[in-house]
């Protein structure tokens, strides 16, 4: 398989951010988590790429960004000594969202007090793959990169998985469960937080 490709942040062009949220955007559409956010189709389409795009942003500013050689998967995540401004990414999300952005607000609060302090870890936020090309093990390769880069610096991973498929790449990649799901209000769905110790 083709290795990942780091793209580093002075690299990493509008237009390649913006290729890399639509990418994001397509495979999150019928998420369970987006869906719960944003119950719209038509709202959800249109809003999903501007979301993604402060995640592409805040991934890149760590330089965090993986993608396949060909552009068509991608990964974001965050190294264990990130620390976003808050502020920052409540203006940039209440922005790409709008009136949505109160969902988005509780989900958050919800993974916050769920996610563990310590010790040090890396984050994995979101991944996806066009279509076309899933099921092709591009994801697993990219996550791949992120956890050969924890094992060198002795340090856990942390992700969460809002999808059976996306569990199933994190089980076979040696992540456990940590915990149990965060449920959403009102009947909405699960994330699970899912934990890889160094190896």
């Amino acid at each position: 398989m083709p290795p990942a490709t780091r793209t580093p942040r002075t690299s990493l062009p509008p237009s390649t951010r913006a290729h890399l949220a639509q990418l994001l955007a397509a495979a999150f559409h019928q998420d369970a988590m987006t869906r719960w956010m944003i119950p719209d189709d038509r709202r959800r389409a249109e809003l999903l790429p501007g979301f993604f795009r402060v995640f592409v942003d805040l991934s890149a500013s760590y330089d965090a960004v993986l993608t396949s050689p060909e552009g068509d998967a991608v990964l974001l995540h965050l190294p264990p000594q990130a620390h976003p401004d808050q502020d920052a990414l409540d203006a940039a999300f209440a922005e790409a969202l709008g009136p949505y952005a109160e969902a988005l607000r509780t989900v958050s609060a919800l993974q916050a007090e769920r996610h563990p302090a310590a010790p040090p870890h890396y984050s994995v936020s979101f991944g996806g793959v066009r279509a076309g090309r899933r099921q092709s093990g591009l994801m697993s390769g990219l996550l791949g990169e992120v956890l050969a880069r924890a094992d060198r610096d002795g340090v856990a991973v942390h992700a969460e998985a809002s999808s059976p498929g996306g569990e199933a790449t994190l089980v076979r990649a040696g992540f456990t469960r940590l915990g149990p799901d965060i449920v959403l209000p009102g009947d909405g769905p699960a994330l699970r937080p899912m934990w890889r110790d160094p190896r």
